[in-house]
């Protein structure tokens, strides 16, 4: 389905099924942040970073949570 036809329905729910829509698509961007970041971490994106804070907290300028 085209983009502009998604739009276009999207403009023509009620005040209540734009409501749960809004409520669903937040929680679906949610959830697609989450396996952004797992496709991230998996892909060694953050290998470097995480070498870094493990020597922080080896050094002691960090205490881990």
């Amino acid at each position: 389905m085209p983009l502009e036809e998604i739009e276009k329905q999207i403009t023509q729910l009620s005040p209540e099924e734009l409501k749960k829509f809004s409520a669903w698509f937040d929680n679906y961007l949610s959830d697609e942040w989450d396996r952004q970041i797992e496709r991230d971490v998996a892909a060694g994106k953050f290998d470097r970073i995480f070498a870094e804070i493990d020597e922080d907290v080896k050094a002691g300028l960090v205490q881990p949570l």
